[in-house]
Formats: structure tokens, sequence, C-alpha cells
């Protein structure tokens, strides 16, 4: 799944750094090709990985604007080839090598432990020069103007290795995770940043910190979402994007939910799922103390919806499905054609951040003001029915 997919799975990067003034698209381009994804098929070698073009995966030169840029957007994508024989495969080579072994040998019952391990060493290294690697790539668009990166996965390990890679890449850029605290502190001004500030219960400014000691924002916020959505609250745009402030859009959760709480034999986690009515099974779990670790969360507007499964503890979205994106084909260039999809579907997939941003900042300035314990009396009373 990537950028040109109707559903998708993110997570979303702060990029910190000052960039070159001048000669701007050199300095892209000396950096991706500079760490450019190289073939092993031709070799033994067991992984690869680089940078190549999203549009195409096999080419790693960016020598042209047109290779990686659109308007304010640099977009570029992870490959990772990687081959992997399979255990059952392998198992039935070593048993083999080591009969033959044994079949010249009958005073001995196993080969010495030194035989044994150059003899899996060698069928390793045979078995992976005879198998092809399979690839497998992850998008990724970096607005320019708000220093925001959006990668297209979820997955805590292809988080990682971009990180790791990218900071290879850019010298003197680095990339910062937005989770639940640093996206509700972007959202912020300076008064109820403060009053943020007294809440946290990190015990360092470390990001990982930052995540365990603040989940309770994911865990309140999907509890507001899903209690408003109950009643149908009405919400609207109230941060910057695409849509006029004001635009009113709908937003609830339903389709599944994930619930987890403590217990004496350890953590323990209670799913709910499909189209609910009353909620009952979640609000029984809501009341013995779990909360909601994950929801899906749909948003509506004009006749348009949003769906996507949001994390809780990292603000990470799977499933992340926009409205469909339709080009007019007849009489458009293969190329014009995929510039129309890209810009629509990054446009769609903005809007609907910017949605998720102003349903955020409203949970927090209610979480900050003075009427949340009203509306945690108001959520008591409703569980409790």
């Amino acid at each position: 799944m990537g950028v040109y997919s109707n559903s998708v799975s993110i997570s979303q990067f702060h990029v910190v750094g000052e960039l070159p003034k001048e000669e701007l698209f050199t300095w892209f381009s000396n950096a991706l090709q500079g760490r450019g994804f190289r073939s092993i098929e031709q070799s033994a070698e067991e992984t690869a990985e680089g940078w190549v073009r999203t549009d195409s995966p096999d080419e790693a030169s960016f020598d042209t604007t047109d290779s990686c840029w659109r308007d304010r957007y640099l977009f570029f994508s992870y490959r990772r080839d990687q081959r992997r024989i399979p255990s059952a495969l392998f198992k039935f080579h070593l048993n083999k090598a080591e009969d033959e072994y044994l079949a010249k040998r009958p005073e001995m019952k196993r080969p010495p432990k030194r035989e044994k391990e150059e003899m899996t060493e060698r069928i390793r290294l045979s078995l992976l020069a005879r198998s092809l690697p399979s690839p497998s790539t992850v998008d990724l668009v970096w607005n320019l103007d708000s220093s925001l990166l959006t990668l297209f996965s979820s997955s805590s390990k292809a988080m990682e290795r971009f990180e790791e890679l990218f900071a290879k890449s850019f010298e003197n850029i680095r990339t910062q995770l937005i989770y639940p605290y640093s996206r509700a502190m972007s959202l912020l001004d300076e008064s109820d940043s403060e009053k943020l500030a007294e809440l946290n219960q990190a015990s360092s400014e470390a990001a990982l910190e930052l995540i365990s000691g603040n989940h309770w924002i994911g865990e309140e916020f999907l509890l507001w979402l899903l209690h408003g959505g109950i009643d149908g609250e009405a919400f609207r745009i109230s941060t910057p994007g695409h849509l006029e402030t004001g635009t009113p859009f709908s937003a609830w959760v339903d389709d599944r939910i994930q619930l987890q709480g403590g217990g004496e034999a350890g953590p323990q986690k209670v799913a709910v799922s499909g189209s609910q009515d009353h909620y009952l099974e979640a609000r029984s779990a809501l009341r013995t103390g779990k909360t909601i670790s994950s929801a899906v969360v749909h948003i509506e507007k004009d006749d348009l919806q949003w769906r996507f499964s949001l994390n809780g503890e990292l603000f990470t979205f799977s499933s992340f499905r926009c409205p469909p994106v339709k080009i007019e084909r007849e009489g458009v260039e293969q190329i014009s054609e995929r510039e129309s999809a890209f810009y629509e579907r990054i446009y769609l997939l903005e809007s609907g951040l910017q949605m998720f941003d102003s349903l955020l900042f409203s949970f927090l300035k209610q979480r900050l003001g003075n009427d949340w314990q009203d509306r945690l009396r108001a959520i008591s009373k409703w569980l409790e029915e």
C-alpha cells in the first residue's frame, strides 16, 4: 500500500533541521542517490535497502525534478529486498548433508560442532544464492512547507529502518515521530501548552518517556470521541489546512474497539467488533477500569467519508481509507494521470488529517478547560445506564 492506494497505513514525522537555501534539488538528489537502492539479484547477499523512485521502484536515480518533486512535496520510497530460506527447505538440505557426512564416517553418531557450523553456513549461502530476493517498498511524502513527513506504514520495524536510513542520507537533518503529546502541543497556543505541560506524566523529555508517560491522551481522546459520537455531537474545522475554518463535519467510533487494562494475571485485552448499537460490551469493559487503546474512527463531510484505525498510544493510522480518487483516463497521458492522482490523494489525506486534528483540538480545549468535570460526569452517567 502506498501513496496511490485508497486504503493506507501511515505514521507522521516532523523533519527537524535547516535545509540549504540554494540548489535545494541538487542537495536532495545527491542525498537520495548516495543511499540509492542497489539490486542483489546477481549476488548472494541476504538483504539490501535504499531509496527508489515512487513511480519507478526499480529506479534509484533522482536526476530530474519529475523523479521526486511535485509542487511543495518531495516524494520517494524506501525499498528493502530480502532473501528468505524456508525453514523446511533448510532443514531438509542440512539433514541430507549430515547423512552424507556420517555415511563416510560410520564410527561417528553426529558431526562435530565445528563441522556442523561450517555445514550450516555453507548450506545457507548455497540456498541464498539460488533464491530470489523478495522486494518491499514504503512510500514517503515530505511537505517542504510544513516540514511534515508522512511514511505510508505504521509498522514499528518500517519506522525504525526508515529513520536510520534517513539519518544516514541527510546531513544535519533528523526526524521526530509525531506521538500524542507532541501532536497535542503543536495544536495549542502558549497558554494551553503550559496547562498540558502541567499534566505531562513523563519522567524526562525523551520521546519514549513522553509516549509511555502520556498514554492517557489517546485513551481519554478516544473515550471522549466515543461518547460524543453517540449523541451526534457537532464538530467544526478549527485547525489550518485545505478545508475552511468553521466547516462542519461528523465523527464517531464504530466497527472495532480495542480495550485493555491491568489485572492480577497481567494485562487484559478486550476486542469489540462489528457495528455497535448501544456499545454494551465496550461500556461494560470501561466500567471495570479498562481503557480504549485503539478504535476505528469514522469521519464524514458532505457525503464524503474517511475511515481509519487509530493507535491511541502512538497516533499511527492503520487502514486509512479516503474517498476514492477518480481520474478521467480518456485523452490523458499516463504521467499526467499519475500526477493528478497524486495531488488528489494528498489533498484527501491531508483533509482527513485536518479533521482529525480539529477533533483532537476540540478535545484538548475541553480537557484543559473548566467544563471537563461536567463531561466526565456525563460519560460516567452514560456508562452506568
